[in-house]
């Protein structure tokens, strides 16, 4: 920097000398040039985070199934049932009226009479239920019972996963100011047949 600020300073009274000789119709004699120097830059490599990375979780939900299977819904038992009496139908004949002689009221000529009159014995078919079997209670041992039943079983309980995923970089070119430009002077060397 010091190098810098004193280059400047020549610079600035050798400008100020030259236009003052120049004007003054005098000769040259030193002259500088102004030099540039452009900045410098080169291309760096950096990793750069692309993707923070983290943890996934892959689920999957339990499975179930059916089995059937046969099981018994009622144990065997005994239970009592009546079993009615077995009867017969017997058809005979009875004599309802012994017959004889009777009175009855009669029209005859006209007039009303009373008659005494003779009648026949009178006879009926008649029914009778006879009792073959009579009523009794039985004893009925009944087996037991069994169903086929469908219940839903678990075939596989859910799972869980977690998956680690790491970090990802990517390499990335920057172009980058090594040094930077700067700007100087220069002594320029005169030929002798130019200095008048």
């Amino acid at each position: 920097m010091i190098r810098r600020t004193a280059s400047l300073a020549i610079a600035s009274v050798a400008v100020l000398g030259m236009l003052s000789e120049t004007a003054a119709g005098g000769r040259a004699v030193e002259c500088y040039e102004q030099v540039n120097r452009p900045a410098v830059y080169d291309t760096v490599y950096e990793n750069v985070l692309v993707s923070a990375g983290g943890q996934v979780v892959d689920y999957d939900p339990p499975i179930y199934g059916t089995v059937e299977r046969v099981e018994q819904i009622a144990p065997p038992r005994v239970t009592y049932e009546v079993v009615p009496a077995i009867t017969h139908t017997v058809y005979h004949t009875v004599k309802i009226d012994d017959g004889g002689y009777a009175w009855e009221w009669r029209i005859i000529h006209g007039r009303k009479v009373l008659c005494k009159v003779w009648r026949k014995a009178r006879y009926a078919r008649v029914a009778e239920t006879v009792v073959v079997e009579p009523e009794r209670t039985r004893r009925v041992v009944l087996p037991a019972e069994y169903e086929s039943v469908a219940r839903e079983v678990l075939v596989r309980p859910e799972r869980r996963r977690i998956a680690e995923i790491a970090p990802s970089y990517q390499r990335v070119a920057r172009r980058m100011m090594v040094q930077a430009g700067s700007t100087s002077w220069r002594r320029v060397h005169i030929p002798k047949h130019c200095r008048y």
